[in-house]
């Protein structure tokens, strides 16, 4: 069972900066791609940006340049700096991870989402 517990989403105003964290607990051998999403009313869940276990990152065209994703992997922790908010980027964010549970099973996850509400 792998849980993820995120935190660090909440009400901003235009311009501003916060601060997503998730952190990896319970039983696996390793974490590989750690990653956030959201999702806003109506629409369907995307990709904002993730990280491979070698440090690799992949961003959303509409966030690159003011977010940034980052990992501890001695915490199992994986961060997501949003600078530069816009009411566009108004979602709930969801963390996702992708653990190696065995030698012949992966696992994938998710956690159960924080909100991110951006002013105009």
């Amino acid at each position: 069972q792998v849980q993820l517990v995120e935190s660090g989403g909440g009400l901003v105003q235009a311009g501003g900066s916060l601060r997503l964290s998730c952190a990896v607990s319970g039983s696996f051998l390793s974490i590989n791609t750690m990653g956030w999403y959201r999702q806003a009313p109506g629409r369907q869940r995307d990709l904002v940006a993730a990280i491979t276990s070698s440090g690799t990152t992949n961003y959303a065209d509409s966030v690159k340049g003011r977010f940034t994703i980052s990992r501890d992997n001695a915490k199992n922790t994986v961060y997501l700096q949003m600078n530069s908010l816009k009411p566009e980027d108004t979602a709930v964010y969801y963390c996702n991870v992708e653990t190696r549970i065995s030698s012949v099973t992966r696992g994938n996850s998710w956690g159960q989402g924080t909100q991110v509400t951006v002013s105009s």
